[in-house]
């Protein structure tokens, strides 16, 4: 790499329901002030960092930075829940999941049995189609594109999938976000040619929260060229890593649980990039040429907010979240 070639970036966005409200608004903050030296080589997701991921992905292939944040603005409107039916269903959601985790003895249904998961699934698959021409896929990307992964798990032989690029489906993005306790697996048919035989095989498909949040590792293997790899990989953390004093609360402990199992395959995947950093300081041959060292660096969502508002699309609520992720990544441009 020349001091003239621009710094490589694939942007990672963690999972985590609503508040990946936050990451829709740094994605539309680092879309909109990209600085000229940084190219966008990739960006991955996994649950609501999928549909933040896809949405800038397929404006960059449609119309550019402009178009991407356009983008994530309608589709976190559209996500937003409207009228008073879905307010007061939305409401009632998050006090559930609020009294459950202090531990009140509310029944509770399998998706299976709830009409909720369904017409819930069909309203994002709605939005998500509304938004993005999946058929449209193959013939926009090409050679120069940005590379897209998204991530689920396989229920049937617990094998982590990553979906990439044109063979990305509405189905795969509902997979990724499928919340076990909210939604129904999701089973990936092959329904096309070009789509992953090992993916689309008919098993069901859960949250990638189990698998990678977000899918990291496969920036090193997408391109085979050292130097057309990513020379830094920005994480969107909607999970704090830290947390002071002890959860003694019912709620504290669930809020906290939560966090560290979204943050769980996470830091597997940055410890394997530093992983091969170190190798790549001890300079072995065989890695020469096939990878280079990536810089890893974090915008994270600060606030602390309980697991169960990670349910909440009160339209003021993800507002507030996507203004205050513009502003961390306004904070993160300045300081770089």
């Amino acid at each position: 790499m020349s001091d003239d070639d621009p710094t490589k970036v694939a942007i990672a966005c963690q999972g985590g329901g609503s508040h990946t409200a936050f990451t829709a608004g740094v994605l539309r903050r680092l879309l909109r002030e990209r600085p000229s030296d940084v190219e966008i080589v990739g960006l991955s997701g996994t649950s609501g960092g999928a549909i933040c991921a896809l949405a800038a992905w397929y404006g960059l292939l449609t119309g550019g930075e402009g178009r991407a944040a356009e983008l994530l603005e309608s589709i976190w409107d559209d996500l937003a829940a409207d009228g008073v039916p879905e307010r007061t269903a939305n409401a009632l959601l998050v006090w559930t999941s609020r009294a459950l985790e202090s531990g009140l003895p509310i029944p509770q249904f399998s998706p299976y049995h709830a009409p909720t998961a369904a017409i819930g699934r069909g309203r994002l698959r709605d939005v998500l189609e509304a938004h993005v021409r999946f058929d449209r896929l193959p013939a926009l990307v090409d050679a120069t594109s940005p590379t897209l992964l998204i991530g689920t798990v396989d229920v049937n032989d617990g094998e982590f999938k990553t979906i990439v690029n044109e063979g990305i489906t509405a189905d795969a993005v509902l997979a990724s976000a499928a919340v076990p306790s909210l939604f129904e697996a999701v089973r990936l048919e092959r329904t096309a040619p070009h789509l992953d035989p090992d993916v689309y095989d008919g098993d069901l498909h859960w949250d990638g929260l189990f698998s990678q949040n977000p899918p990291i590792r496969e920036f090193l293997d997408v391109p085979n060229v050292a130097e057309e790899k990513p020379d830094e990989i920005w994480i969107v953390r909607i999970n704090p890593k830290e947390r002071r004093g002890e959860p003694t609360s019912l709620e504290e402990i669930a809020d906290r649980r939560n966090e560290l199992a979204g943050n769980l395959s996470l830091e597997q995947e940055v410890a394997f990039i530093e992983q091969v950093n170190e190798w790549l300081r001890a300079d072995p041959p065989k890695l020469r040429g096939e990878y280079k060292p990536i810089e890893i660096r974090w915008i994270a969502l600060e606030e602390r907010l309980p697991t169960a508002s990670k349910l909440d699309r009160r339209p003021s609520f993800l507002r507030d979240l996507m203004e205050g992720g513009d502003a961390q990544a306004r904070r993160f441009l300045s300081r770089r």
